[in-house]
């Protein structure tokens, strides 16, 4: 029997429970939902600084290192729900519970939704500052564009990162290509970046890269529960870590390198102004870029943000991506979204150790198919999330030239395990006894 919404034209989106395979996606459309994910224009921002602090080839490696903590970190969550259907939010239920996964997975909803009126009120910001357009118009136009797509479901999204990508591909070599006939390239290889001076870590480039989409990488099940089984998951992860992540950050990377970038301490290897300023058709593209290349990060962070709190508050998907859409659009014309960029950075320290709870509790302690009884709240699992979180912030304020994003995982999987088997032991020991 069809649901109201596939009557209406729009997919299922399956809030509540796991996605039947009847209804999952082709290799290619879920891959598409997260190689076009990281083509942004953040990521050369980002990877810029990096290259500013470390030079060429000490930045490229800790890209390299944490894509491949990407990799293996949210290709494992995406395995698990290629296997079994669950978003995060039922994941996250197994772990901590039929009451607890609340906490947690409205935690992450909420990060995500803040990163959605970030990057709503970036795109009012960048484009009065290219093109001189009104800023709070521009912020509305975009609160509403940006939640129309997303209202459409997961279909949209794939369909974004279909265009995000190649586009972001197109205008990066186009810069490049600027850049080029005005600088030489030749020292890329040999830049050295503040060296000494440098006020970043190795271990805080790593934890930099990490944490660009610790987030939504948490969250991935809401993408990847629509893969056919838990290898195409995979599969469809590695399309974005490490290829479309290192591609877009060694975009950046070069720029800066070159000795092209405008700001490189703050604004890394942000390439629009070189677009820009040639005016004309490249100019126009470039608009169309802004909206694109945003909207792909906004329609992904408000899809997870609905679907977390769509399951919370026991309401439909496009439900909660109106009311989070227009949450988020108040906050980014209120200009509220300027104060938000240290304070998501911080939460995003928080966020890893509860991905890597969720992986040793439904691989090492208890499968993920197991259908066993969940308790409304798993003790053990809060606790170790807190192990974790407190070493990440610790390592964040003590230890800067050791990733916290690594620590907080390491130390809440870790913690988790040992709590996990302790308890196991008691209750044999409990047993035996009687």
């Amino acid at each position: 029997m069809t649901s109201s919404t596939e009557q209406h034209g729009l997919d299922e989106e399956f809030e509540h429970k796991p996605v039947p395979l009847s209804h999952r996606h082709r290799l290619s459309s879920v891959a598409a939902v997260w190689f076009g994910f990281p083509m942004i224009i953040t990521n050369a921002v980002f990877a810029g600084i990096i290259a500013y602090n470390l030079g060429f080839s000490r930045a490229l490696l800790a890209i390299l290192i944490g894509n491949a903590i990407l990799l293996a970190y949210v290709g494992t969550l995406s395995f698990i729900a290629g296997n079994t259907g669950r978003s995060f939010a039922l994941q996250a239920e197994r772990t901590f519970g039929k009451k607890g996964y609340a906490i947690t997975s409205g935690f992450l909803a909420s990060v995500v939704v803040g990163w959605f009126a970030f990057q709503t009120g970036l795109t009012g910001t960048t484009v009065h500052a290219s093109f001189g357009w009104n800023e709070t118009a521009t912020i509305v136009a975009a609160t509403l564009l940006y939640t129309a797509v997303t209202f459409i479901g997961i279909r949209a999204l794939s369909i974004v990162g279909m265009i995000a990508a190649p586009l972001y591909l197109i205008l990066g070599f186009a810069a490049l290509y600027l850049i080029g006939s005005e600088h030489s390239l030749s020292g890329v290889l040999a830049y050295d970046g503040l060296g000494a001076n440098s006020m970043m870590s190795f271990g805080g480039a790593i934890t930099l890269v990490v944490a660009t989409f610790a987030d939504s990488g948490t969250m991935t099940a809401d993408f990847t529960r629509w893969s056919k089984d838990g290898e195409s998951a995979v599969y469809a992860t590695l399309t974005a870590f490490p290829f479309a992540n290192m591609v877009a950050q060694v975009f950046g990377v070069v720029i800066v390198c070159a000795g092209a970038a405008a700001a490189p301490a703050t604004e890394g290897g942000n390439f629009m102004s070189v677009l820009t300023s040639h005016g004309g058709v490249l100019s126009a593209i470039a608009l169309i870029f802004v909206f694109v290349n945003l909207g792909s990060v906004c329609t992904h962070c408000l899809y997870n943000g609905a679907v977390g709190w769509g399951r919370i508050a026991n309401r439909k998907m496009r439900t909660m991506t109106v009311l989070l859409g227009l949450l988020g659009g108040v906050l980014a014309v209120a200009g509220v979204w300027s104060l938000f960029l240290n304070w998501l950075n911080l939460l995003g320290v928080l966020v890893p150790p509860i991905g890597a709870v969720i992986i040793v509790d439904q691989i090492l302690v208890r499968h993920y198919s197991y259908d066993d009884d969940v308790p409304n709240f798993r003790g053990s699992a809060f606790a170790a999330w807190a192990c974790g979180a407190f070493v990440a912030v610790l390592v964040h304020a003590t230890a800067p030239w050791f990733s916290d994003a690594v620590a907080g995982m390491l130390v809440g999987g870790f913690a988790y395990y040992a709590l996990s088997q302790g308890a196991r032991r008691a209750v044999r020991q409990r047993n035996s006894l009687l």
